[in-house]
């Protein structure tokens, strides 16, 4: 099977599961009543009449049979209509896709950097097993992996930003870059809302330096903290490998030990670790609530902590729906790493 028709199955494969989600999503809005289901559409039940309740209702077939009630939401939810946020005061599409730059311009930043880097060493410590190398690999990525990532974050600001003075305070960017961009009327355009790529867009590279200033704490938390399991999993996969039939083979034949190591050993290890770096990337851009909350980056994650915490149930639907439509693409994209690191996969 040639690789397109392998994307394409896989696309095609996808959309049932999507439905799932979709379908499981909207049998938890049927726990509750017509008047319960209206809170998703208002931002304050409380002040409105029950006139404008009863209009509700009717608009959104709340009263309707099961199934038509689910017709009626998958119309909505094809027009970008999630409700509406009690936490946020704004439709739930709306708060989503306004803080959602805020997490990926962390995750854009950290991501690589824990994939490469962990894979680099879990290559490394592999290749030099029970030796200085690897026993400082795996003791450093446990140690890190320990942290809380509060107390770190804490940690970090306290030293680097306080007694220091190297790095900004929390925030995705100083008030000026904020009043640059938002309040005065300075012709800058919001091309993808990431001020590290904003700013080159603009011809403003004060706005990048200064977005990739507040950066570095956040990616460094993250970095220490996620990158222990890409280390542990490439080194357990690239041990298995360097065992392999075919790898002896290859070194009895007098291959160069670079070619035996990046050609073979290297391409059938990456296979679990790509597994891995996918659902990471994944979680990371559902919202890291604890980094985004002690460094005021205004995230998805914290958004949706603020919901369960204020019992926002159109926010926490929402943002379930969004969650799950990542980890579905995420998987798909998965696959498709599968296809190149390993033809045979193709075939299955």
């Amino acid at each position: 099977m040639g690789m397109r028709a392998f994307i394409i199955r896989r696309l095609l494969l996808t959309i049932p599961i999507l439905l799932g989600a979709v379908l499981l999503v909207f049998a938890v809005t049927q726990l509750f009543d017509p008047f319960q289901r209206v809170s998703l559409y208002a931002s304050d039940i409380t002040k409105i009449s029950q006139a404008d309740i009863q209009s509700l209702i009717q608009q959104y077939g709340l009263n309707d049979p099961v199934y038509l009630q689910f017709f009626h939401w998958i119309q909505q939810l094809l027009k970008g209509n999630l409700g509406v946020s009690r936490t946020a005061r704004q439709p739930v599409v709306e708060a989503l896709v306004s803080r959602f730059p805020a997490t990926a311009e962390v995750v854009l930043l950290s991501a690589p950097l824990i994939i490469f880097i962990g894979i680099w060493l879990g290559i490394q410590s592999a290749l030099h097993r029970d030796k200085i190398i690897d026993h400082i690999t795996r003791a450093s990525s446990i140690v890190g992996y320990s942290l809380p990532s509060f107390w770190l974050g804490i940690l970090l600001i306290s030293i680097f930003s306080v007694m220091l003075n190297l790095t900004p305070p929390p925030g995705r960017v100083d008030t000026s870059v904020f009043l640059y961009t938002e309040m005065y009327n300075t012709g800058y355009v919001k091309y993808t809302g990431l001020y590290t790529i904003d700013g080159i867009l603009n011809g403003q590279l004060w706005i990048t330096q200064n977005a990739l200033g507040h950066l570095v704490l956040p990616v460094t938390v993250l970095i220490s903290i996620q990158i222990a399991l890409i280390v542990r999993i490439m080194r357990s996969s690239m041990l298995e490998a360097l065992n392999k039939g075919y790898i002896v083979t290859a070194k009895a034949k007098g291959l160069p030990k670079k070619e035996v190591i990046n050609k073979h050993a290297r391409r059938n290890a990456l296979i679990p670790t790509v597994t891995l770096s996918g659902l990471l990337i994944a979680g990371m851009l559902n919202g890291v609530v604890i980094t985004e909350t002690i460094f005021g980056l205004n995230g998805v994650g914290q958004f949706a902590a603020n919901a369960a915490l204020n019992i926002d149930i159109a926010a926490v639907l929402g943002f379930t729906l969004f969650s799950g439509m990542i980890f579905i693409f995420a998987n798909l994209l998965v696959d498709i790493s599968y296809a190149f690191l390993d033809p045979r996969i193709r075939l299955e």
